[in-house]
Formats: C-alpha cells, structure tokens, sequence
C-alpha cells in the first residue's frame, strides 16, 4: 500500500513538529507528538535536526522503509525523494505530505545503525470517525520543567485513564513541551508510555 503522495504546500491542514536527535543514553530518536492523521490529510512535517550526527527523516511503509536499510547497509546512497529528507547538525527542513490511504506506516531515518539505535515511529492513518473517537480533557498548565520534560497540569476527568478531576505532572517530549506555557489553558490526551503518565496530543 501506498504511503501517500506530495504535499501542496498552500493546502496544508496541520503542521506536525519534529525533532531528530541523540540522548545520553545512545539512542537516536525521532521526536514529536503522536503521528495519528486522518486519511485524506495534507501534513506539513516541521523537521529539525538538534543532534550532533547527520539524520534523515523518511516517510515510507515499514516494509519498503526496511527493504530500502538493507541498500542503505550495502552503500550510503543520499536519495531525493519528496517523501524523504537528509539534514545536517543542526538543519531544519520540511516534508508536505498527503496521506491518501489509511493504514499503519512508519517515519524512520535509514542511515546505516540510526533504525537499529531506536530512530522510527509509527504513523497511523485513519478515516475521520476513528480520528473522532480521540476524548480530549480540558486543563490548564500550572508549572512547565522544560529540562526534565515535565509538566504540571490541573486538569479534568481522564475519562481514557479512569481517573478524576485532580492536579497532576505529565511527561511530554521536547516539541510538545515547545507548545506550552505557564498559564495556558489547553485541551489534552494523556496516556500511559513506558509506564509514564504522558502528554500524548494537545490543541
């Protein structure tokens, strides 16, 4: 199946910020906000490399993403593909996508040992209804701790949780964490990753 096809630049309907990076621990991530689109969708990915190692970002089915390692393996050919990019340390840059089927598809980096040292996520495109079934809880952001990648929030019933009305810290990555403010009312889906209460999408 198909990923999708390129983007217009001028119909796009949401952007998706995305951070390529190393930590401390040796691993290399790819890092945003849960990748859930609705099929049909036009995503602009806002993609900056704050690692110390060149990254690619490319948007493929897993199969094909793992078809095309195993040619990355035997030489580091660079592609120029509108459903792929290469930045440098430090670059940004952006995909335009639109994903024309549903279905589960994965954004990876193909650079020989970056897949294997954690760099892939799942994208998981969906018809309208399925997308309609996200519950989003009210709440507002009482304390922000950007360098542990924690944040304070009073907040509603977490209907998805089976918790109630309380004040609670949440982890959230680096591009959502980028998105909040001391203050802010939001509206918010927590859930449980890595056995981590986690902010997992926000609007």
């Amino acid at each position: 199946m198909m990923v999708g096809m390129p983007g217009d630049a001028a119909k796009v309907d949401r952007t998706i910020d995305v951070t390529l990076l190393e930590n401390d621990e040796g691993q290399m991530l790819i890092e945003s906000e849960p990748m859930d689109i609705k099929e049909g969708e036009t995503i602009r990915f806002n993609i900056t490399n704050k690692g110390e190692l060149e990254h690619e970002f490319v948007l493929d089915t897993v199969e094909r993403n793992a078809e095309h390692k195993i040619e990355m393996a035997k030489m580091d050919m660079e592609h120029d593909d509108p459903n792929r990019i290469r930045l440098d340390a430090g670059a940004s840059g952006e995909v335009v996508w639109t994903f024309a089927n549903s279905g589960t598809f994965e954004a990876a980096c193909l650079i020989p040992g970056h897949y294997e040292s954690g760099m892939h996520r799942e994208v998981a495109v969906g018809d309208q209804m399925a997308q309609a079934d996200v519950e989003y809880t009210s709440g507002t952001i009482k304390k922000i701790d950007a360098k542990a990648g924690k944040v304070t929030i009073i907040h509603g019933p977490l209907v998805n949780l089976d918790m109630p009305a309380m004040t609670m810290v949440f982890r959230a990555d680096e591009a959502m964490v980028a998105k909040m403010a001391e203050g802010q009312d939001i509206e918010f889906v927590a859930d449980r990753v890595k056995g981590k209460l986690t902010v997992t999408q926000m609007k």
